[in-house]
């Protein structure tokens, strides 16, 4: 990977980037069977440098995929099941005393890590769920007065389950508006999902598949380099404008009660400067902005109740106006 510690990227430092990458997401997909989607969005944020929602019924993977990325990527992973009772020091840590020394040390918690998996983080409530603003923002944590810093790459994935309300308490906007993306994971297909219980049942005791069959393919050190050659890829200001009008155009749309604010353009054009790496491309293009329009923007609008009840929701929204806004060609 000495190739992509270059200062300017060249195209040497861009294939192994792509390589990489490619190495990794092939890794995943052995154990994540028929959600490469899924999995490109992930790797996408990952990349990016950025927070992942996941959104999905229980048993499609979740964990899984957190657990194999964490493997692929030799990276530490820690994982939190939020539950009403949860308290803010059960994921930050605490100060202790100690009777030996008779001073107070601090007893950090599970969000030190580099992947962290914030499981069904809607059921814990707000005090505790915001506990994570911290760290997702500044990515440091601050006990008794004292900052302290994370060890990069570090990466929260967030889970919540979209049927099961009762007992929730909704994430706050200030939240929802640090997740880079939010991913949907649904049903895979009838031939992806008889190859996944054919993998689980045959010659094998209880129900979930064996990461192991993931190989470590990066280090941490080479995923902060690969989020560093993302950061440099070129975008046309003609692109960049693209981002930014599907934004702008998100505020007066009609079905639209509340549109992105600036931050989802940022998140546009971050993600999608990760999905080009993802691509072997030195330079962002339209289609890459499309491909991320949706995980990037959808938890950032706010869908009118009127829309709601004609059946339509914040994808079906932010497709229409990506149709709408003409993309530049050269």
């Amino acid at each position: 990977m000495s190739d992509m510690e270059k200062s300017e990227l060249s195209e040497q430092a861009l294939q192994a980037a792509h390589r990489a990458v490619q190495n990794l997401r092939e890794q995943i997909i052995t154990v994540m069977v028929g959600q490469a989607s899924v999995v490109e969005q992930v790797l996408i944020s990952l990349f990016a440098a950025g927070h992942v929602l996941i959104e999905g019924v229980p048993g499609l993977g979740k964990t899984l995929l957190v657990r194999a990325l964490a493997r692929g990527c030799s990276a530490t992973f820690s994982r939190i099941q939020f539950t009403p009772d949860l308290m803010p020091s059960d994921i930050t840590g605490h100060a202790m005393f100690d009777a030996k020394s008779e001073t107070f040390k601090i007893r950090r918690g599970p969000i030190f890590t580099n992947l962290l998996l914030a499981d069904e983080i809607n059921r814990a409530p707000a005090k505790t769920q915001a506990a994570l603003l911290e760290v997702m923002q500044e990515q440091q944590v601050t006990i008794e007065g004292k900052a302290m810093p994370m060890s990069l790459p570090f990466m929260t994935l967030a889970t919540q389950n979209p049927i099961e309300q009762e007992g929730t308490y909704p994430l706050p906007e200030a939240q929802l508006d640090r997740f880079l993306l939010k991913i949907l994971i649904g049903y895979p297909s009838a031939q992806d999902e008889a190859a996944l219980v054919r993998a689980v049942t045959e010659s094998q005791v209880g129900d979930t598949i064996n990461v192991d069959a993931v190989r470590p393919v990066l280090s941490a050190e080479d995923v902060i380099k690969l989020q560093q050659v993302a950061a440099r890829l070129r975008v046309d200001e003609r692109v960049l404008d693209y981002a930014v009008s599907i934004v702008r155009r998100s505020r007066d749309w009609p079905g639209i009660l509340v549109g992105a604010g600036p931050r989802g353009g940022i998140a546009l054009v971050r993600a999608a400067r990760a999905a080009a790496l993802l691509n072997g491309l030195d330079f962002v293009t339209p289609d890459d902005v499309k491909r991320v329009v949706l995980p990037a923007l959808r938890h950032r609008i706010v869908v009118s109740p009127e829309s709601e009840i004609e059946g339509q929701d914040a994808d079906a929204l932010l497709g229409a106006i990506v149709e709408q806004i003409d993309a530049p060609r050269t």
